[in-house]
C-alpha cells in the first residue's frame, strides 16, 4: 500500500473513531432523563453534533479510501475500525472486554492482517 492510501486509511479510523465516542458521550449525558426529555437534552449536547460532523467528514475521506483501494480491500481493512473502538469504549468509557469480544477482536486483526499484507 502507498503512504498516501496508509494516511487515508488511519484518517478515517481515527475520524470515525472519534464520532463513534462523540455520540456514545452524548448519549451517556443524558441517561437520567426519560422520553421525550431525553431526545431534547440528546440534541442540544455538543458531544452528538461533533458526532455527526465526524460522520459527514468520514463519509468524505471513506469515498477518497475507496476511490484508492478495491472495494473488496477496503471494506475488510474498514474492519479495524471496530477494534479500535472497541478498545477507545474500554479506555474512555470503562466498557467490559468479554472473552467473545477479545476472540472478536483477534479474528477481525487477522483478518485485516491479511488483507493488508495481500494488498501490499
Amino acid at each position: 500500500m502507498s503512504p498516501v492510501v496508509i494516511a487515508v486509511w488511519f484518517l478515517t479510523i481515527a475520524v470515525d473513531t472519534f464520532g463513534q465516542l462523540a455520540f456514545k458521550a452524548a448519549a451517556a449525558e443524558n441517561q437520567d432523563h426519560p422520553g421525550l426529555t431525553y431526545w431534547r437534552k440528546l440534541f442540544s449536547r455538543p458531544w452528538l453534533w461533533a458526532g455527526i460532523v465526524c460522520y459527514i467528514f468520514e463519509f468524505v475521506i471513506w469515498l477518497a479510501f475507496l476511490s484508492l483501494v478495491p472495494l473488496s480491500d477496503g471494506v475488510m481493512l474498514g474492519s479495524i475500525n471496530i477494534v479500535v473502538i472497541l478498545l477507545a469504549g474500554r479506555l474512555f468509557f470503562k466498557e467490559k472486554l468479554t472473552r467473545n469480544r477479545l476472540l472478536g477482536v483477534i479474528f477481525i486483526s487477522i483478518g485485516v492482517a491479511i488483507v493488508g499484507i495481500g494488498s501490499a
